[in-house]
């Protein structure tokens, strides 16, 4: 996962997949393997660059859109033929991750 080196140490891949593994509904820790998980935390990570999000600027609020993520998530899921999740499947990884950057403070 490439993020600045000011966050560096703060984002870790199994504590992030830990912690998006606790978020889920009963029926769907079965569905998304670690696997699956990890990729779409990468997938946020680039949404996360793209927009600047990781940029480090400590002045900046950082405003988040949801179901802006969640389309770059699916257009990037459909285009990579990788599974079959649905948006309201997906948006719980999507939270889940959002709550663990928020957990580590990555955005402030």
């Amino acid at each position: 996962m490439d993020m600045n080196e000011e966050n560096d140490y703060l984002y870790d891949d199994d504590d992030a997949v830990k912690f998006i593994r606790n978020c889920l509904p009963q029926e769907l820790k079965e569905k998304f393997s670690d696997d699956d998980i990890v990729y779409v935390t990468d997938l946020l990570c680039e949404y996360y660059e793209s927009k600047g999000l990781l940029d480090g600027d400590d002045n900046e609020v950082v405003d988040i859109d949801e179901d802006e993520i969640l389309q770059y998530v699916m257009k990037n899921v459909k285009r990579d033929g990788a599974g079959h999740f649905t948006a309201d499947e997906l948006t719980f990884i999507v939270q889940g991750e959002l709550a663990y950057c928020e957990s580590i403070h990555l955005f402030e």
